[in-house]
């Protein structure tokens, strides 16, 4: 997922690292397509991670366009024109939009919005900076909106699901509250223990879902047949007609069939595209358009049924196992969008847009099995809050797709961009084939603008949040960048007096983190100030991530021998991997020997930033960002150095 976009070439990122695309984007996946029974296990575990989100949308789905806040009355001709959109939907927006354009679009088999805007960055004119400026900026806020849908999915999948039982007996009402909120507090407390364990039995529990779905659905189905007469779109064309301004508000309902679009692109990069695809047009697509149309079949037959059509498709017998089921599913569908964020963080921080964090592996195979306690725990304190505020998912069902539509409507525009830069298609036909997904995201776009008012302003209101600390951080490391340029020494100065002075040098190496890729570190200045000495070997190293998911073995290192036993190295990392600075160095040879661990010593910088009206940003954001740094984590467990092998040395800088 790539919530990611990459800065300016050169940007700079935490201490010694910087942000620097490389060209190596290539658009296209670089290894083989998944084949025979490697296939079928991929499609399967797709099931539990990429389409948790849309495949319990059934669940609120289609009532809330018959009993959401601007419900329409379940009329025979109503029930057929709903069907007839959410049919179309399915098809234009996930099928044809993001399963045979969008997905084509990936940088190194990577997908998302920030993998897209990554593609599209190095592609610019160099004279383009405001459109640099501006596919940033859409990149970014469209990241910061999915991290508001992150903490509505949880909240109203699982709150769905457990209103159930409330069809089963309405005993189980005052219960629904409390058991979805330790639901939830269950959900994020097994979350640092990693998915690795429960992930692999993700898949084959949304294959039941789905069986299940589909099988209730044809029951319902074979029962009123006339109910299939909804794909044809003249319903859906008649629905607007006799309805008006009321009809076009219920797409706001209509769009909950489509909000896990964004996941099918985000998460691509987990299984690529085939599985996905495969999974989709056999499975998935074929579930829920039997569940839609046999929900409808069911309100055909008794438009009473309208509060809760799901459940109530079920037979008594059935109905308990279909509310734990249902449970189970909205919890993996809440797990995909928690582990979403993970990654999207992560991104995030390897390309200077989000300061360090504390990132836990819960795997040692898997490099997406990450643990952020910071990002954990405010999800879960704001799911809760959204259960207690709104008290139900139909009135969280009002405040959500806000956030989804206005990313899809970024993803669209973005794609506009890719075809022109990156495929060279001409712009009218560019314009053209994204201008007819335009107007459908936008249609949804504006029916969910009326959400605002009942709740759509909290996504918003987080997305907003979200992008100011990104945007400033992003550009407070630039004016740090450029403040400390002003005090580097020259590297050339440095050698010509190590040659007049011959200090002391002592055994060992020193490895000084460069937030810059040339001069001399600060650190190192201050180490010959105060402590007067030099190791026998000095590497400047400097940690680039590029706008590429990984970087091969191959290009990830550069040496420049700088004489008199002086190196500047640069290791390139991609925004999916990892930076082990320790690990990287131990397979690497400098002047004929590696780097041992008792006799390598590492040195940063730590800066206290001052807020100043030197030109740059306003004050208050450089209060913002000095405070930002200030809760930075530290740099010894970003780069997983350890600690007993590492020197601080702190500068003070005027912003």
């Amino acid at each position: 997922m790539n919530t990611e976009a990459p800065g300016p070439p050169n940007g700079p990122f935490q201490s010694g690292v910087t942000t620097a695309p490389t060209g190596l984007s290539t658009g296209t996946h670089p290894h083989a397509a998944p084949q025979g029974r490697y296939l079928v296990v991929l499609s399967i575990a797709a099931m539990g991670v990429v389409f948790g989100d849309i495949g319990t949308s059934p669940l609120y789905a289609l009532r809330e366009c018959f009993s959401g806040p601007h419900g329409i009355a379940p009329a025979s001709a109503n029930i057929l024109g709903v069907l007839s959109l959410i049919f179309w939907s399915l098809l234009l927006v996930i099928s044809v939009k993001y399963l045979l354009f969008v997905l084509r679009a990936d940088n190194r088999g990577e997908g998302g919005i920030l993998a897209l805007m990554s593609l599209i960055i190095p592609v610019l004119p160099a004279t383009a900076s405001v459109q640099r400026y501006l596919m940033i900026a859409m990149g970014l806020f469209g990241a910061a909106l999915l991290y508001g849908d992150g903490m509505i999915t949880p909240a109203i999948t699982v709150l769905s699901a457990v209103e159930g039982m409330e069809v089963a007996t309405p005993a189980f009402t005052p219960y629904i509250l409390p058991a979805t909120v330790f639901i939830l507090i269950l959900l994020f407390l097994v979350q640092r223990k990693g998915t690795a364990g429960v992930g692999a039995v993700f898949g084959p529990v949304m294959l039941f879902w789905f069986v299940v779905l589909a099988a209730l659905g044809l029951y319902q189905t074979v029962q009123a047949p006339q109910v299939l007469a909804a794909v044809n779109p003249w319903h859906g064309i008649s629905f607007f007609m006799r309805n008006g301004i009321h009809g076009f508000l219920i797409l706001g309902s209509v769009f909950l069939v489509v909000t896990g679009g964004e996941a099918l692109y985000a998460d691509m990069g987990h299984f690529g595209a085939r599985p996905i695809k495969l999974t989709w047009f056999f499975v998935v697509l074929p579930a829920l358009l039997l569940n839609y149309f046999g929900q409808g079949a069911l309100l055909l037959r008794n438009p009473a049924m309208a509060d809760n059509p799901l459940f109530k498709m079920a037979p008594g017998w059935f109905l308990y196992p279909v509310v734990a089921l249902a449970t189970l599913a909205s919890v993996i569908a809440s797990q995909a969008v928690i582990s979403g964020a993970f990654s999207l963080t992560r991104q995030a921080i390897l390309l200077g847009y989000v300061p360090r964090l504390k990132i836990d592996h819960t795997s040692e195979k898997e490099i997406g099995q990450i643990y952020l306690p910071t990002v954990n725990w405010t999800l879960m304190v704001c799911c809760i809050w959204l259960v207690l505020e709104f008290r139900s998912s139909s009135r969280l069902a009002a405040a959500y797709g806000i956030a989804v539509t206005t990313t899809m409507v970024i993803t669209t525009m973005l794609l506009f961009f890719f075809f022109t830069l990156k495929w060279k298609i001409n712009p009218w036909i560019a314009g053209l084939s994204t201008a007819a997904f335009l107007i459908v995201d936008l249609a949804f776009f504006g029916a969910n603008i009326v959400k605002i008012g009942h709740g759509g302003w909290f996504p918003l209101a987080v997305a907003i949040i979200i992008y100011l600390l990104m945007a400033t951080w992003k550009r407070g490391r630039e004016i740090l960048s450029d403040r400390l340029r002003e005090v580097t020494l020259p590297v050339g100065v440095l050698l010509a007096d190590v040659e007049k002075r011959t200090p002391i040098r002592v055994r060992g190496t020193a490895v000084y983190m460069d937030r810059l890729p040339d001069g001399v570190p600060p650190a190192l200045f201050h180490n010959m100030k105060h402590n007067k000495i030099l190791h026998e070997r000095v590497v400047f190293l400097t940690v680039v991530v590029d706008d590429v998911p990984t970087v091969s073995e191959r290009e990830r290192q550069r040496t420049e021998n700088l004489g008199f036993g002086f190196y500047r190295m640069t290791l390139h990392y991609g925004f999916m991997e990892n930076i082990d600075v320790p690990a990287a160095l131990k397979r690497l040879k400098v002047d004929g020997r590696g780097f041992e661990e008792l006799d390598t010593t590492y040195f940063l910088g730590r800066e206290t930033l001052i807020a100043s009206k030197r030109p740059g940003m306003a004050l208050w954001r450089e209060r913002l960002f000095a405070w930002m740094s200030r809760t930075e984590g530290r740099a010894t467990s970003f780069f997983q150095i350890p600690p007993g092998r590492v020197v601080e040395l702190g500068i003070q800088i005027e912003l």
